[in-house]
């Protein structure tokens, strides 16, 4: 089975135009389905990426879909509904894609081992101190919370974190160092010191 091929989803419309659009005359027989296209391409995309790693996949996921809405355009009776068509086309089109999708296996005498990981890079205590310091800044006043996020998360200048605030840089300055004595106290960070 061969697909349309256009550099992105965006011309789906004007690859499934007739061989007339091919002479300078566009002229589509469902003027509906190109103003459709035109409307929503951008929210269909985001659902094609959220189906596939990789966004030209993702394109061509969608082109797929489009290319299936256009050739049902006559028996679609409710176009209200027509997100809802694309969009099973889409879940459709990448199941059949990944039911058809081909997979190797090598019998060898030795299984690959994992490179060691060092000691302080192990991407399990990464997250648990990630979670721990999560937990610990929730516990802290929404104030406070709000001036450490956007200090040490966002990375913000105090001047800045003041500014988006409304409160002096004295203020910012006063109250995260607050924070940060309560979060130094708090038991679960305990394992960093």
């Amino acid at each position: 089975m061969t697909t349309p091929v256009c550099t992105s989803a965006s011309n789906a419309a004007t690859a499934l135009a007739p061989a007339s659009a091919a002479a300078g005359t566009h002229t589509f027989p469902y003027p509906s389905f190109s103003s459709y296209v035109k409307a929503r391409q951008p929210v269909l995309l985001r659902t094609a990426r959220s189906l596939t790693a990789n966004p030209s996949d993702a394109e061509d996921l969608l082109q797929t879909a489009l290319t299936k809405t256009y050739v049902a355009w006559e028996r679609i009776e409710d176009h209200r509904a027509l997100d809802g068509y694309v969009r099973r086309a889409l879940l459709n089109t990448r199941t059949s894609q990944w039911r058809k999708r081909k997979v190797d296996e090598f019998a060898c005498d030795e299984l690959p081992e994992p490179e060691p990981v060092a000691a302080g890079d192990d991407p399990a205590e990464r997250q648990a101190l990630h979670d721990a310091m999560w937990r610990a800044i929730t516990k802290l006043p929404a104030r406070q919370r709000a001036m450490v996020v956007l200090r040490y998360y966002e990375d913000l200048s105090e001047a800045q974190t003041a500014e988006v605030l409304g409160v002096s840089v004295g203020t910012v300055k006063s109250a995260v160092s607050r924070a940060l004595g309560k979060l130094r106290e708090d038991p679960e960070l305990g394992i960093v010191r």
